[in-house]
């Protein structure tokens, strides 16, 4: 897992990184300005640092080269503006940055961001925890098989249990409502990603094609305990 640290002054913008990143399993902590972020800096060296172009006590142009100037600038910097020109980016870039991200900032361009920075060699050393190898550590999902029983309907048979393997084996009742037979394999399903994906609730949004707002509303709808997810998938 990287140590990332994040520099914003909106309260919003800190909550939103730190409940991604954290989620992708990183060690993150956060500072609302330049003050804050000198101190993590020097306190110890993290090994990515998101950092927002406009501060109100100094900027983050200014930062990256006075930390550039200091010689510590040995970390991957990522900046982060809503209102930065191209020029700004540029110069940013020149300076050091690793690359440039533009708010509203979407889950994808972020974590592409953040794993290719991680990926990158820095002073001599490459993190051992970005995200790509952190997900290959874990195990693929064992093959979904159907067990079929002898229900015949117009002389085809249905399949009554499906088999989740590490959730064991769940029975879904086909005499029941079309809306109440969807939601329990609706549950099923996604207790079954959960599981498979540690409780990440990123990595879940993105192997079901879901925005995290609509997943954990449907969640919370179909009564999925998230914590369960998290325990199930520790072991993995």
């Amino acid at each position: 897992m990287a140590n990332i640290l994040v520099v914003d002054d909106e309260l919003g913008i800190r909550d939103l990184l730190f409940e991604i990143l954290n989620d992708e399993g990183h060690t993150v902590e956060l500072a609302e300005n330049a003050a804050q972020a000198r101190a993590a800096r020097q306190r110890h060296e993290p090994d990515l640092v998101l950092l927002d172009i406009w501060m109100p006590d100094t900027d983050g142009v200014t930062l990256l080269k006075e930390w550039r100037g200091a010689g510590t600038l040995t970390m991957p910097v990522i900046m982060m503006s809503g209102h930065a020109t191209i020029d700004t980016a540029v110069e940013a870039t020149r300076i050091g940055a690793q690359s440039f991200l533009e708010k509203p900032i979407t889950l994808q361009k972020l974590l592409k961001a953040v794993e290719q920075a991680l990926s990158k060699d820095t002073g001599g050393r490459k993190p051992a925890s970005a995200t790509e190898p952190a997900r290959a550590a874990i195990a693929p999902p064992p093959a979904t098989d159907l067990t079929v029983e002898s229900a015949m309907t117009g002389g085809q048979s249905l399949p009554q249990a499906m088999d989740l393997g590490p959730q064991g084996q769940q029975l879904f009742d086909l005499d029941k409502p079309l809306r109440d037979a969807r939601d329990a394999f609706e549950k099923a399903y996604f207790e079954y990603h959960l599981s498979q994906e540690g409780g990440s609730m990123t990595r879940v949004a993105e192997k079901t094609g879901l925005e995290r707002t609509h997943l954990y509303r449907k969640l919370k709808q179909l009564g999925v305990d998230l914590a369960r997810g998290r325990r199930g998938g520790s072991g993995s």
